[in-house]
């Protein structure tokens, strides 16, 4: 498919989860059947870089980071970075991620090691030129406090729920802020007021998928063919056509991921 094609991309989804192992192609195939044309899958520890990569090297409409999610920095072990340096030196992957900080789990308990390991691959996104795919809970001012020292080619903003302050610090940066389940209960109010208002130009979306399930599909298993109609919930918040929506969000996907999608 042309870059230029108007397109629906999941930003951000973890195919590569326990939870889609018994019906991964019947998932994939209902996801296409609504729309969805790409497919980018975050890797969050070593251990699952050959799942995703995996995947992508079996799919044409799948794409892939590798990372290390700082809920996974306690287990990671002492050579991981040197893995993934490694693995990204083969350039099969369009971003570095999902990385970033989490304070909300274990409040900052092991802020220390997480830092260590979001700096050590910032670092990465610099020297290997890809933008990062940003997990942020908590954490928000950290994480850009890092981003002000380690310029990085931009990337996205996983799942945002900042201020409009901090999202226009993200957007200064050549990042884009990802939407996704959350725009759809009426009770996120901050989150369905930034999604009106930022400029459209710097939104993309995303499932999340099997996490962060939906407004209509609480307590069960998120899937990617959801984010047609998370298109259709943005396109009524800010009041334009869903063909709108999507061509957008589309053409921020491509760019932020430099054409690799």
């Amino acid at each position: 498919m042309p870059v230029d094609t108007p397109m629906l991309v999941d930003t951000h989804i973890h195919l590569d989860a326990d939870e889609f192992e018994r019906d991964r192609e019947a998932v994939l195939a209902s996801a296409r059947s609504a729309s969805v044309a790409r497919f980018v899958i975050p890797g969050v520890e070593v251990a699952n870089f050959d799942r995703v990569a995996a995947l992508a090297a079996a799919h044409s409409d799948i794409r892939h980071g590798y990372g290390i999610h700082p809920l996974y920095v306690d287990a990671a072990g002492p050579d991981d970075l040197a893995i993934l340096e490694d693995r990204l030196s083969n350039g099969d992957a369009i971003a570095i991620g999902e990385i970033g900080l989490d304070f909300l789990v274990d409040g900052e308990r092991n802020r220390d090691r997480q830092e260590q390991f979001y700096v050590a691959q910032l670092k990465l996104a610099r020297r290997f030129d890809l933008p990062v795919i940003l997990h942020v809970r908590r954490a928000v001012d950290p994480v850009l406090k890092h981003l002000r020292r380690i310029e990085v080619p931009g990337g996205i903003a996983h799942a945002f729920n900042g201020s409009r302050q901090q999202a226009d610090v993200f957007i200064a940066m050549g990042f884009k802020l990802g939407f996704g389940g959350a725009m759809s209960f009426d009770g996120s109010r901050r989150i369905r007021a930034l999604a009106a208002t930022l400029p459209l130009d710097a939104v993309v979306l995303e499932t999340d998928a099997p996490d962060m399930s939906p407004a209509w599909a609480q307590g069960q298993r998120n899937e990617p063919c959801n984010l047609l109609r998370y298109a259709k919930i943005l396109a009524d918040l800010r009041g334009i056509p869903v063909d709108e929506v999507i061509a957008a969000t589309g053409r921020n996907a491509v760019s932020v991921f430099a054409g690799k999608l």
